[in-house]
Protein backbone atom coordinates (compact mmCIF):
# COMPACT_ATOMS: atom_id res chain seq x y z
CA UNK A 1 0.00 0.00 0.00
CA UNK A 2 2.77 2.43 0.91
CA UNK A 3 6.25 2.33 -0.67
CA UNK A 4 8.27 2.29 2.52
CA UNK A 5 6.34 -0.62 4.03
CA UNK A 6 7.90 -3.96 3.40
CA UNK A 7 4.59 -5.68 4.25
CA UNK A 8 6.21 -9.05 4.68
CA UNK A 9 7.93 -11.04 7.37
CA UNK A 10 11.64 -10.27 7.38
CA UNK A 11 13.36 -13.34 5.93
CA UNK A 12 16.47 -13.04 8.10
CA UNK A 13 15.26 -14.56 11.37
CA UNK A 14 18.39 -13.29 13.13
CA UNK A 15 17.08 -9.73 12.85
CA UNK A 16 15.66 -8.57 16.15
CA UNK A 17 12.19 -7.05 15.87
CA UNK A 18 10.50 -4.36 17.94
CA UNK A 19 6.77 -3.90 17.41
CA UNK A 20 5.10 -0.48 17.68
CA UNK A 21 1.34 -0.78 18.19
CA UNK A 22 -0.64 2.13 16.72
CA UNK A 23 2.33 4.04 15.29
CA UNK A 24 0.97 7.58 15.10
CA UNK A 25 1.73 11.10 16.27
CA UNK A 26 5.06 11.39 18.13
CA UNK A 27 5.16 7.59 18.27
CA UNK A 28 6.48 7.53 14.71
CA UNK A 29 9.82 8.67 16.18
CA UNK A 30 10.23 5.10 17.44
CA UNK A 31 10.93 3.88 13.90
CA UNK A 32 14.18 5.76 13.36
CA UNK A 33 15.32 5.05 16.91
CA UNK A 34 14.70 1.32 16.48
CA UNK A 35 16.66 1.27 13.22
CA UNK A 36 19.52 3.25 14.77
CA UNK A 37 19.84 0.61 17.49
CA UNK A 38 20.18 -2.19 14.99
CA UNK A 39 16.66 -3.54 15.38
CA UNK A 40 13.90 -4.01 12.82
CA UNK A 41 10.76 -1.89 13.35
CA UNK A 42 7.37 -3.53 12.87
CA UNK A 43 4.18 -1.44 12.87
CA UNK A 44 1.02 -3.12 14.12
CA UNK A 45 -1.88 -1.16 12.67
CA UNK A 46 -5.16 -1.25 14.55
CA UNK A 47 -8.65 -1.69 13.17
CA UNK A 48 -10.82 1.41 13.18
CA UNK A 49 -14.34 1.37 14.61
CA UNK A 50 -15.49 4.58 12.97
CA UNK A 51 -17.39 4.42 9.68
CA UNK A 52 -14.99 6.91 8.08
CA UNK A 53 -12.18 4.45 7.42
CA UNK A 54 -10.88 6.48 4.47
CA UNK A 55 -10.19 9.51 6.66
CA UNK A 56 -8.42 7.29 9.21
CA UNK A 57 -6.28 5.73 6.48
CA UNK A 58 -5.40 9.21 5.18
CA UNK A 59 -4.20 10.23 8.65
CA UNK A 60 -2.11 7.07 8.93
CA UNK A 61 -0.64 7.59 5.47
CA UNK A 62 0.50 11.14 6.32
CA UNK A 63 2.28 9.78 9.36
CA UNK A 64 3.83 6.82 7.54
CA UNK A 65 4.98 9.04 4.68
CA UNK A 66 6.92 11.20 7.14
CA UNK A 67 9.04 8.23 8.25
CA UNK A 68 12.40 8.01 6.49
CA UNK A 69 13.18 4.39 7.34
CA UNK A 70 11.65 1.14 6.11
CA UNK A 71 9.51 -0.92 8.44
CA UNK A 72 7.42 -4.08 8.38
CA UNK A 73 3.63 -3.86 8.63
CA UNK A 74 1.16 -6.22 10.24
CA UNK A 75 -2.50 -5.65 10.97
CA UNK A 76 -4.79 -6.33 13.90
CA UNK A 77 -6.90 -9.42 13.23
CA UNK A 78 -10.55 -10.04 14.02
CA UNK A 79 -9.68 -11.72 17.33
CA UNK A 80 -6.98 -11.14 19.89
CA UNK A 81 -5.79 -14.72 19.54
CA UNK A 82 -5.24 -14.30 15.81
CA UNK A 83 -3.33 -11.06 16.40
CA UNK A 84 -1.18 -12.74 19.02
CA UNK A 85 -0.26 -15.52 16.59
CA UNK A 86 0.68 -12.97 13.91
CA UNK A 87 2.90 -11.13 16.39
CA UNK A 88 4.58 -14.34 17.60
CA UNK A 89 5.97 -14.94 14.10
CA UNK A 90 8.20 -11.90 14.57
CA UNK A 91 9.63 -13.17 17.87
CA UNK A 92 9.73 -9.54 19.11
CA UNK A 93 12.27 -8.20 21.56
CA UNK A 94 9.81 -5.49 22.67
CA UNK A 95 6.22 -4.41 22.05
CA UNK A 96 5.52 -0.73 22.74
CA UNK A 97 2.47 1.51 22.22
CA UNK A 98 3.01 4.33 19.75
CA UNK A 99 -0.21 6.11 20.65
CA UNK A 100 -2.98 5.94 23.26
CA UNK A 101 -5.17 3.49 21.36
CA UNK A 102 -2.30 1.01 21.29
CA UNK A 103 -1.70 0.85 25.06
CA UNK A 104 -4.18 -1.92 25.83
CA UNK A 105 -3.19 -4.25 23.00
CA UNK A 106 0.56 -3.62 23.39
CA UNK A 107 0.37 -4.37 27.13
CA UNK A 108 -1.65 -7.56 26.63
CA UNK A 109 0.66 -8.85 23.91
CA UNK A 110 3.83 -8.06 25.86
CA UNK A 111 2.50 -9.76 28.98
CA UNK A 112 1.44 -12.87 27.08
CA UNK A 113 4.88 -13.07 25.44
CA UNK A 114 6.72 -12.49 28.75
CA UNK A 115 8.43 -9.33 27.51
CA UNK A 116 9.47 -6.33 29.61
CA UNK A 117 6.31 -4.28 30.16
CA UNK A 118 3.89 -2.98 32.73
CA UNK A 119 1.89 -5.59 34.67
CA UNK A 120 -1.44 -6.53 33.09
CA UNK A 121 -3.29 -6.06 36.39
CA UNK A 122 -2.55 -2.31 36.17
CA UNK A 123 -3.99 -1.90 32.69
CA UNK A 124 -7.37 -0.48 33.70
CA UNK A 125 -5.74 2.14 35.92
CA UNK A 126 -3.40 3.04 33.07
CA UNK A 127 -6.17 3.62 30.53
CA UNK A 128 -9.58 4.37 32.10
CA UNK A 129 -10.15 7.86 33.48
CA UNK A 130 -12.18 6.71 36.48
CA UNK A 131 -9.93 3.79 37.42
CA UNK A 132 -6.75 5.88 37.55
CA UNK A 133 -8.36 8.25 40.04
CA UNK A 134 -9.56 5.32 42.13
CA UNK A 135 -6.07 3.81 42.16
CA UNK A 136 -4.29 6.95 43.35
CA UNK A 137 -7.00 7.47 46.00
CA UNK A 138 -6.27 3.96 47.30
CA UNK A 139 -2.60 4.96 47.52
CA UNK A 140 -3.51 7.96 49.68
CA UNK A 141 -2.70 10.55 46.99
CA UNK A 142 -4.76 13.61 46.26
CA UNK A 143 -7.39 12.76 43.65
CA UNK A 144 -10.47 14.28 42.05
CA UNK A 145 -13.92 13.26 43.21
CA UNK A 146 -15.76 11.58 40.39
CA UNK A 147 -17.82 8.66 39.19
CA UNK A 148 -18.31 6.75 35.95
CA UNK A 149 -21.96 6.87 34.87
CA UNK A 150 -23.92 5.21 32.08
CA UNK A 151 -27.01 7.38 32.29
CA UNK A 152 -28.07 10.93 33.01
CA UNK A 153 -29.97 9.69 36.06
CA UNK A 154 -26.77 8.23 37.54
CA UNK A 155 -24.99 11.50 36.92
CA UNK A 156 -27.72 13.52 38.65
CA UNK A 157 -27.68 11.21 41.69
CA UNK A 158 -23.92 11.59 42.05
CA UNK A 159 -24.00 15.34 41.45
CA UNK A 160 -26.67 15.89 44.10
CA UNK A 161 -25.23 13.48 46.67
CA UNK A 162 -21.78 15.05 46.51
CA UNK A 163 -23.09 18.62 46.60
CA UNK A 164 -21.15 19.52 43.47
CA UNK A 165 -21.30 22.81 41.57
CA UNK A 166 -18.97 22.95 38.55
CA UNK A 167 -18.12 19.59 37.02
CA UNK A 168 -16.03 18.15 34.20
CA UNK A 169 -17.45 15.46 31.92
CA UNK A 170 -15.20 13.13 29.94
CA UNK A 171 -15.50 9.71 28.32
CA UNK A 172 -14.02 6.96 30.49
CA UNK A 173 -11.86 5.88 27.54
CA UNK A 174 -10.73 8.39 24.95
CA UNK A 175 -7.91 10.82 24.15
CA UNK A 176 -7.37 14.48 23.39
CA UNK A 177 -10.30 16.64 24.44
CA UNK A 178 -12.93 14.68 22.47
CA UNK A 179 -16.16 14.61 24.44
CA UNK A 180 -14.76 16.70 27.32
CA UNK A 181 -17.17 19.32 28.67
CA UNK A 182 -16.99 21.92 31.44
CA UNK A 183 -20.34 22.46 33.16
CA UNK A 184 -21.10 25.33 35.52
CA UNK A 185 -24.22 23.82 37.03
CA UNK A 186 -26.63 20.87 37.10
CA UNK A 187 -28.63 21.84 34.01
CA UNK A 188 -25.48 22.37 31.92
CA UNK A 189 -24.31 18.91 32.97
CA UNK A 190 -27.59 17.34 31.86
CA UNK A 191 -27.51 19.15 28.51
CA UNK A 192 -23.89 18.15 27.92
CA UNK A 193 -24.57 14.49 28.69
CA UNK A 194 -27.51 14.49 26.29
CA UNK A 195 -25.17 15.90 23.65
CA UNK A 196 -22.24 13.52 24.23
CA UNK A 197 -23.85 10.15 25.01
CA UNK A 198 -24.01 8.11 21.80
CA UNK A 199 -21.42 10.19 19.95
CA UNK A 200 -17.97 8.80 19.12
CA UNK A 201 -14.85 8.95 21.24
CA UNK A 202 -11.38 9.71 19.88
CA UNK A 203 -11.12 6.15 18.54
CA UNK A 204 -14.41 6.15 16.68
CA UNK A 205 -16.26 4.09 19.31
CA UNK A 206 -19.67 4.92 20.76
CA UNK A 207 -19.52 6.76 24.09
CA UNK A 208 -21.67 4.77 26.51
CA UNK A 209 -19.98 5.74 29.78
CA UNK A 210 -18.91 9.13 31.06
CA UNK A 211 -16.95 10.29 34.09
CA UNK A 212 -18.49 13.09 36.14
CA UNK A 213 -15.73 14.87 38.08
CA UNK A 214 -15.51 17.79 40.43
CA UNK A 215 -13.92 20.67 38.54
CA UNK A 216 -10.49 21.81 39.71
CA UNK A 217 -9.37 25.27 38.64
CA UNK A 218 -5.68 26.04 38.36
CA UNK A 219 -2.71 25.92 36.02
CA UNK A 220 -2.52 22.82 33.83
CA UNK A 221 0.67 21.02 32.88
CA UNK A 222 1.84 17.81 31.41
CA UNK A 223 4.85 15.96 32.73
CA UNK A 224 6.49 13.35 30.52
CA UNK A 225 8.38 10.66 32.39
CA UNK A 226 10.25 7.49 31.50
CA UNK A 227 10.50 4.49 33.81
CA UNK A 228 13.05 1.69 34.07
CA UNK A 229 12.15 -1.15 36.42
CA UNK A 230 10.02 1.22 38.48
CA UNK A 231 12.58 4.05 38.65
CA UNK A 232 11.26 7.24 37.04
CA UNK A 233 12.82 10.31 35.44
CA UNK A 234 11.38 13.45 33.89
CA UNK A 235 12.04 13.93 30.18
CA UNK A 236 10.13 17.16 29.53
CA UNK A 237 7.58 19.42 31.25
CA UNK A 238 5.06 21.54 29.35
CA UNK A 239 2.41 24.06 30.43
CA UNK A 240 -0.98 24.42 28.75
CA UNK A 241 -2.91 27.53 27.93
CA UNK A 242 -6.49 26.60 27.11
CA UNK A 243 -9.62 28.58 26.34
CA UNK A 244 -13.13 27.71 27.43
CA UNK A 245 -15.92 28.48 24.96
CA UNK A 246 -19.42 29.66 25.79
CA UNK A 247 -20.58 26.13 24.94
CA UNK A 248 -18.35 24.65 27.66
CA UNK A 249 -15.76 23.20 25.27
CA UNK A 250 -12.09 23.30 26.20
CA UNK A 251 -9.86 24.29 23.32
CA UNK A 252 -6.09 24.61 23.17
CA UNK A 253 -4.30 27.91 22.61
CA UNK A 254 -0.65 27.12 23.32
CA UNK A 255 1.57 24.50 24.91
CA UNK A 256 4.91 25.82 26.18
CA UNK A 257 7.94 24.18 27.76
CA UNK A 258 8.77 24.71 31.42
CA UNK A 259 12.50 25.43 31.30
CA UNK A 260 12.95 26.35 34.94
CA UNK A 261 10.71 25.22 37.79
CA UNK A 262 8.57 27.84 39.48
CA UNK A 263 6.75 27.83 42.81
CA UNK A 264 4.81 24.59 43.34
CA UNK A 265 6.19 22.85 40.26
CA UNK A 266 8.81 20.69 41.99
CA UNK A 267 6.05 19.34 44.23
CA UNK A 268 4.14 18.44 41.05
CA UNK A 269 7.10 16.40 39.81
CA UNK A 270 7.31 14.51 43.12
CA UNK A 271 3.57 13.89 42.91
CA UNK A 272 3.98 12.63 39.32
CA UNK A 273 6.49 10.04 40.57
CA UNK A 274 4.02 8.99 43.27
CA UNK A 275 1.27 8.65 40.67
CA UNK A 276 3.49 6.42 38.52
CA UNK A 277 4.21 4.26 41.57
CA UNK A 278 0.52 4.04 42.48
CA UNK A 279 -0.39 2.97 38.95
CA UNK A 280 2.32 0.32 38.99
CA UNK A 281 4.34 1.77 36.11
CA UNK A 282 7.51 -0.27 35.61
CA UNK A 283 8.68 0.55 32.09
CA UNK A 284 8.32 3.11 29.35
CA UNK A 285 6.45 6.40 29.07
CA UNK A 286 3.87 8.26 31.08
CA UNK A 287 2.39 11.40 29.58
CA UNK A 288 0.69 12.75 32.71
CA UNK A 289 -1.59 15.76 32.86
CA UNK A 290 -1.73 17.67 36.14
CA UNK A 291 -3.36 20.73 37.65
CA UNK A 292 -1.81 22.97 40.32
CA UNK A 293 -4.23 24.98 42.44
CA UNK A 294 -4.10 26.47 45.94
CA UNK A 295 -4.01 22.94 47.38
CA UNK A 296 -1.07 21.81 45.28
CA UNK A 297 -0.89 19.33 42.38
CA UNK A 298 -3.58 16.85 41.40
CA UNK A 299 -3.79 14.33 38.57
CA UNK A 300 -6.08 15.08 35.65
CA UNK A 301 -5.21 11.87 33.77
CA UNK A 302 -2.29 9.76 32.60
CA UNK A 303 -1.56 8.38 29.15
CA UNK A 304 1.03 5.61 29.07
CA UNK A 305 2.50 6.37 25.65
CA UNK A 306 4.67 9.04 24.01
CA UNK A 307 3.48 12.62 24.14
CA UNK A 308 1.12 13.70 21.36
CA UNK A 309 1.17 16.55 18.82
CA UNK A 310 3.34 14.60 16.32
CA UNK A 311 6.46 16.30 17.64
CA UNK A 312 9.44 15.55 15.35
CA UNK A 313 12.51 14.03 16.98
CA UNK A 314 14.68 16.89 15.68
CA UNK A 315 12.32 19.42 17.24
CA UNK A 316 12.58 17.77 20.65
CA UNK A 317 16.35 17.43 20.25
CA UNK A 318 16.59 21.17 19.64
CA UNK A 319 14.65 21.85 22.86
CA UNK A 320 16.01 19.25 25.25
CA UNK A 321 19.06 17.66 23.66
CA UNK A 322 17.16 14.38 23.44
CA UNK A 323 13.83 13.04 22.26
CA UNK A 324 11.60 10.85 24.32
CA UNK A 325 11.12 7.69 22.26
CA UNK A 326 14.89 7.16 22.34
CA UNK A 327 14.84 7.56 26.11
CA UNK A 328 11.97 5.08 26.39
CA UNK A 329 13.94 2.51 24.43
CA UNK A 330 16.82 3.05 26.85
CA UNK A 331 14.48 2.16 29.70
CA UNK A 332 13.90 -1.27 28.14
CA UNK A 333 17.15 -2.02 26.33
CA UNK A 334 19.90 0.03 27.99
CA UNK A 335 19.13 0.42 31.72
CA UNK A 336 22.70 1.50 32.52
CA UNK A 337 22.47 4.31 29.96
CA UNK A 338 19.03 5.25 31.31
CA UNK A 339 20.35 5.64 34.85
CA UNK A 340 23.32 7.69 33.64
CA UNK A 341 20.93 10.10 31.92
CA UNK A 342 18.80 10.21 35.05
CA UNK A 343 21.73 11.77 36.91
CA UNK A 344 21.68 14.78 34.60
CA UNK A 345 20.04 17.94 35.87
CA UNK A 346 16.91 19.16 34.10
CA UNK A 347 18.39 21.67 31.67
CA UNK A 348 16.76 22.55 28.35
CA UNK A 349 18.67 24.00 25.43
CA UNK A 350 15.87 26.23 24.15
CA UNK A 351 12.28 27.29 24.78
CA UNK A 352 9.60 25.42 22.85
CA UNK A 353 5.94 26.10 22.14
CA UNK A 354 3.06 24.98 19.97
CA UNK A 355 0.52 27.55 18.80
CA UNK A 356 -2.70 25.74 17.98
CA UNK A 357 -5.08 27.65 15.72
CA UNK A 358 -8.69 28.08 16.78
CA UNK A 359 -11.23 28.15 13.92
CA UNK A 360 -13.87 30.74 14.94
CA UNK A 361 -16.66 29.33 12.73
CA UNK A 362 -17.24 26.68 10.07
CA UNK A 363 -15.20 27.47 6.98
CA UNK A 364 -14.53 26.00 3.56
CA UNK A 365 -10.87 26.89 3.15
CA UNK A 366 -9.30 27.33 -0.28
CA UNK A 367 -5.84 28.49 0.75
CA UNK A 368 -3.57 28.54 3.80
CA UNK A 369 -1.78 31.92 3.94
CA UNK A 370 -0.31 31.07 7.35
CA UNK A 371 2.01 28.58 5.69
CA UNK A 372 3.59 31.54 3.88
CA UNK A 373 3.69 33.72 7.00
CA UNK A 374 4.87 31.50 9.87
CA UNK A 375 8.26 30.51 8.30
CA UNK A 376 9.21 34.21 8.56
CA UNK A 377 9.06 34.06 12.37
CA UNK A 378 12.38 33.80 14.20
CA UNK A 379 11.11 30.91 16.34
CA UNK A 380 9.54 28.92 13.50
CA UNK A 381 10.40 25.21 13.31
CA UNK A 382 7.52 23.64 11.38
CA UNK A 383 3.77 23.53 10.82
CA UNK A 384 0.98 20.98 10.57
CA UNK A 385 -1.34 23.25 8.58
CA UNK A 386 -2.26 21.62 5.28
CA UNK A 387 -1.24 23.21 1.99
CA UNK A 388 -4.62 23.12 0.30
CA UNK A 389 -3.49 23.51 -3.31
CA UNK A 390 -6.17 23.37 -6.01
CA UNK A 391 -8.89 21.86 -3.84
CA UNK A 392 -10.83 22.97 -0.76
CA UNK A 393 -11.16 21.63 2.78
CA UNK A 394 -14.03 22.00 5.23
CA UNK A 395 -12.96 22.98 8.75
CA UNK A 396 -15.60 23.00 11.49
CA UNK A 397 -15.58 25.52 14.30
CA UNK A 398 -12.98 24.44 16.85
CA UNK A 399 -14.56 22.67 19.83
CA UNK A 400 -11.77 20.30 20.92
CA UNK A 401 -8.17 19.34 20.18
CA UNK A 402 -9.00 17.48 16.97
CA UNK A 403 -10.88 20.42 15.45
CA UNK A 404 -7.93 22.78 15.66
CA UNK A 405 -7.00 23.38 12.03
CA UNK A 406 -3.33 22.79 12.82
CA UNK A 407 -0.46 24.33 14.71
CA UNK A 408 3.00 25.81 14.42
CA UNK A 409 6.03 24.29 16.16
CA UNK A 410 8.16 27.06 17.67
CA UNK A 411 11.59 27.01 19.32
CA UNK A 412 14.13 29.66 20.25
CA UNK A 413 16.92 30.16 22.76
CA UNK A 414 15.54 33.59 23.71
CA UNK A 415 12.22 33.39 25.57
CA UNK A 416 11.33 36.98 24.65
CA UNK A 417 11.59 36.15 20.94
CA UNK A 418 9.35 33.12 21.40
CA UNK A 419 6.73 35.02 23.39
CA UNK A 420 6.67 37.83 20.85
CA UNK A 421 6.01 35.33 18.05
CA UNK A 422 3.27 33.59 20.06
CA UNK A 423 1.52 36.88 20.72
CA UNK A 424 1.79 37.81 17.05
CA UNK A 425 0.11 34.55 15.98
CA UNK A 426 -2.64 35.07 18.57
CA UNK A 427 -3.36 38.53 17.18
CA UNK A 428 -3.50 37.22 13.61
CA UNK A 429 -5.85 34.45 14.72
CA UNK A 430 -8.15 36.90 16.49
CA UNK A 431 -8.03 39.91 14.16
CA UNK A 432 -7.14 38.54 10.74
CA UNK A 433 -8.12 34.86 10.61
CA UNK A 434 -8.21 34.85 6.82
CA UNK A 435 -4.42 34.96 7.07
CA UNK A 436 -4.60 31.54 8.74
CA UNK A 437 -7.23 29.93 6.51
CA UNK A 438 -8.93 31.77 3.67
CA UNK A 439 -12.15 30.96 1.89
CA UNK A 440 -11.15 33.42 -0.87
CA UNK A 441 -14.50 35.21 -0.59
CA UNK A 442 -13.38 38.73 0.27
CA UNK A 443 -16.00 41.38 -0.37
CA UNK A 444 -14.39 44.45 -1.90
CA UNK A 445 -15.27 47.67 -3.60
CA UNK A 446 -15.34 47.63 -7.42
CA UNK A 447 -12.08 48.85 -8.91
CA UNK A 448 -12.38 52.43 -10.20
CA UNK A 449 -9.14 53.07 -12.07
CA UNK A 450 -9.71 56.82 -12.40
CA UNK A 451 -10.40 57.30 -8.69
CA UNK A 452 -7.44 55.12 -7.75
CA UNK A 453 -5.19 57.17 -10.04
CA UNK A 454 -6.33 60.40 -8.39
CA UNK A 455 -5.79 58.97 -4.90
CA UNK A 456 -2.32 57.66 -5.70
CA UNK A 457 -1.22 60.98 -7.24
CA UNK A 458 -2.30 62.77 -4.04
CA UNK A 459 -0.28 60.32 -1.96
CA UNK A 460 2.78 60.73 -4.19
CA UNK A 461 2.50 64.51 -3.93
CA UNK A 462 2.12 64.43 -0.13
CA UNK A 463 5.23 62.34 0.56
CA UNK A 464 7.56 63.35 -2.26
CA UNK A 465 9.69 65.34 0.18
CA UNK A 466 10.68 62.14 2.01
CA UNK A 467 13.26 61.27 -0.65
CA UNK A 468 13.39 58.98 -3.66
CA UNK A 469 10.31 56.81 -4.03
CA UNK A 470 9.02 53.82 -5.97
CA UNK A 471 5.41 53.06 -6.84
CA UNK A 472 4.61 49.35 -7.20
CA UNK A 473 1.34 49.39 -9.08
CA UNK A 474 -1.13 47.40 -11.16
CA UNK A 475 -1.77 50.38 -13.43
CA UNK A 476 0.54 52.99 -14.90
CA UNK A 477 -0.54 56.41 -13.62
CA UNK A 478 0.06 59.37 -15.94
CA UNK A 479 1.64 62.47 -14.47
CA UNK A 480 2.65 60.70 -11.23
CA UNK A 481 6.12 62.04 -10.53
CA UNK A 482 7.57 58.78 -9.25
CA UNK A 483 9.24 55.70 -10.70
CA UNK A 484 6.62 53.02 -11.35
CA UNK A 485 6.91 49.27 -11.68
CA UNK A 486 4.65 46.22 -11.66
CA UNK A 487 4.89 43.14 -9.45
CA UNK A 488 6.88 41.27 -12.12
CA UNK A 489 9.72 43.77 -11.70
CA UNK A 490 9.76 44.26 -7.92
CA UNK A 491 13.36 43.00 -7.88
CA UNK A 492 14.35 46.54 -8.79
CA UNK A 493 13.24 47.58 -5.32
CA UNK A 494 16.38 45.97 -3.87
CA UNK A 495 16.39 48.12 -0.75
CA UNK A 496 17.35 51.28 -2.65
CA UNK A 497 14.38 53.64 -2.17
CA UNK A 498 13.57 56.00 0.67
CA UNK A 499 9.90 55.12 0.43
CA UNK A 500 7.73 52.66 -1.44
CA UNK A 501 4.03 52.98 -2.25
CA UNK A 502 2.10 49.77 -2.90
CA UNK A 503 -0.89 50.09 -5.23
CA UNK A 504 -1.95 46.51 -5.93
CA UNK A 505 -5.59 45.52 -6.31
CA UNK A 506 -6.00 43.56 -9.52
CA UNK A 507 -3.03 41.45 -8.42
CA UNK A 508 -4.74 40.72 -5.10
CA UNK A 509 -7.97 39.68 -6.81
CA UNK A 510 -6.14 37.68 -9.46
CA UNK A 511 -4.26 35.41 -7.05
CA UNK A 512 -5.22 33.12 -4.19
CA UNK A 513 -4.73 34.69 -0.80
CA UNK A 514 -1.59 32.72 0.00
CA UNK A 515 0.04 34.08 -3.16
CA UNK A 516 -1.16 37.60 -2.32
CA UNK A 517 0.55 37.21 1.05
CA UNK A 518 3.78 36.18 -0.68
CA UNK A 519 3.66 39.24 -2.95
CA UNK A 520 3.30 41.68 -0.06
CA UNK A 521 5.91 39.88 2.04
CA UNK A 522 8.39 40.01 -0.86
CA UNK A 523 7.95 43.76 -1.14
CA UNK A 524 8.14 44.40 2.60
CA UNK A 525 11.27 42.25 2.87
CA UNK A 526 13.09 44.62 0.52
CA UNK A 527 12.38 47.87 2.34
CA UNK A 528 15.75 49.32 3.28
CA UNK A 529 16.75 50.22 6.83
CA UNK A 530 15.45 53.70 7.48
CA UNK A 531 12.97 53.44 4.60
CA UNK A 532 9.21 53.84 4.60
CA UNK A 533 6.43 51.81 3.01
CA UNK A 534 2.97 53.17 2.35
CA UNK A 535 0.01 50.83 1.80
CA UNK A 536 -3.07 52.87 0.87
CA UNK A 537 -6.68 51.80 0.84
CA UNK A 538 -6.34 51.07 -2.89
CA UNK A 539 -4.37 47.98 -1.83
CA UNK A 540 -5.49 46.88 1.63
CA UNK A 541 -9.19 46.88 0.71
CA UNK A 542 -8.44 43.99 -1.68
CA UNK A 543 -6.24 42.02 0.71
CA UNK A 544 -7.41 39.21 3.08
CA UNK A 545 -8.51 40.75 6.40
CA UNK A 546 -7.97 44.11 4.71
CA UNK A 547 -6.08 46.71 6.77
CA UNK A 548 -5.45 44.37 9.71
CA UNK A 549 -4.14 41.76 7.31
CA UNK A 550 -1.50 44.12 5.90
CA UNK A 551 -0.58 45.29 9.39
CA UNK A 552 -0.10 41.66 10.44
CA UNK A 553 2.41 41.12 7.62
CA UNK A 554 4.22 44.31 8.57
CA UNK A 555 4.61 42.98 12.11
CA UNK A 556 5.73 39.60 10.76
CA UNK A 557 8.83 41.25 9.33
CA UNK A 558 9.42 43.44 12.40
CA UNK A 559 8.65 46.71 10.64
CA UNK A 560 7.28 49.51 12.76
CA UNK A 561 3.74 50.78 12.11
CA UNK A 562 3.98 54.57 12.28
CA UNK A 563 1.49 56.92 13.94
CA UNK A 564 -0.57 58.37 11.05
CA UNK A 565 0.11 62.10 10.61
CA UNK A 566 -2.98 64.28 10.69
CA UNK A 567 -4.17 65.39 7.28
CA UNK A 568 -1.93 62.96 5.40
CA UNK A 569 -4.37 60.34 4.08
CA UNK A 570 -1.85 57.79 2.86
CA UNK A 571 -3.17 54.62 4.51
CA UNK A 572 -0.77 52.42 6.49
CA UNK A 573 2.73 53.83 6.92
CA UNK A 574 5.50 51.61 8.26
CA UNK A 575 9.26 51.91 8.60
CA UNK A 576 12.18 49.56 8.88
CA UNK A 577 14.58 50.30 11.72
CA UNK A 578 16.67 47.14 11.40
CA UNK A 579 16.68 43.66 9.90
Amino acid sequence: MFDKHKNHLTEDVSIRNIIVVDCKSSGINYIGDIVNRGYNPVVLELKWANEDVEEYQAILKRGYDSIDDEFDMIFERDTYEETLEAVKKYDPKLIVPGNEHGVILATRLANDLNLLCNPIENLDAMTFKDKMQERIAEAGLRHIRGKAVKSIEEAIDFYDSEGLAEVVLKPTYSAGSAGVKMCNNRSEMINALEEVFGTLNYYGENITEMVVQERIRGTEYYVNTASCDGVHMVSLIWKYKKVETLEGDIIYDTVETVNELGIGESEMVEYAYDVADALGIRYGPVHGEYMIDENGPVLIEVNCRPSGASMPAKYLDRIAGHHETDLFLDSYLKPKRFHEKRKNRYRLLAHGALKLFIVPKDIIARSTPMNNISPRLKSFFGSTLVDIGDTEIFYPKTHDLDTSCGFVYMVHEDLDVLQKDIEFLRRVEMDAFSLVLSNEELEYEPIDDEKIARDIKKIVKSIEDYGTGLLITDQFIDDAEIIQTGIKDIDRLNGEFDYVIINLNKSMIGHTDDISVDIILSILSNIRVGGLVCVPKTTYEYFPSKRKGIEALIKTLNLRIEVPPHGLDVGIVASRESF
